[in-house]
């Protein structure tokens, strides 16, 4: 949970350089993420971990404001530019956006730098398995 990856190669809501933790609301948007960004994809050895912080530490990005292009392939600028300014202004610990791929469902940027990153609860990972059907089609 450093932010490691999306520090050097950035991800939707940052460009590289700014270190930033994805997660998402539910396991199954988790899955679905993880199925559509990983390449190549493989079910083997996944783990889910459960998160837990309290709600003051969430600021929620209202979806009036996203840029009309945010959902392309590869993320456009604009897109990456929210999270960008989250981090740099240091605004909160956690910032809701919706997942591209479920843009009914909420995905979550942790940043590690936040002095409130460390009232965010990591409960141990757990074996998460892919349904086979998802690569032998």
């Amino acid at each position: 949970f450093t932010g490691e990856g999306p520090w050097r190669y950035g991800g939707r809501w940052n460009s590289p350089g700014a270190r930033v933790v994805y997660i998402s609301g539910y396991q199954s948007t988790a899955a679905f993420e993880v199925f559509v960004n990983r390449i190549p994809f493989t079910i083997e050895e996944h783990k889910a971990f459960y998160l837990e912080w309290p709600d003051s530490l969430t600021e929620r990005f209202r979806h009036e404001k996203l840029p009309a292009n945010w959902q392309m392939h590869p993320p456009p600028i604009e897109a990456r530019e929210i999270g960008d300014h989250w981090v740099k202004e240091r605004r909160s610990a956690v910032l809701a956006l919706p997942s591209a791929v479920s843009p009914a469902d909420t995905n979550f940027l942790l940043n590690p730098l936040d002095p409130d990153f460390k009232r965010i609860r990591i409960a141990s990972p757990i074996d998460f398995e892919f349904d086979s059907r998802l690569v032998n089609r």
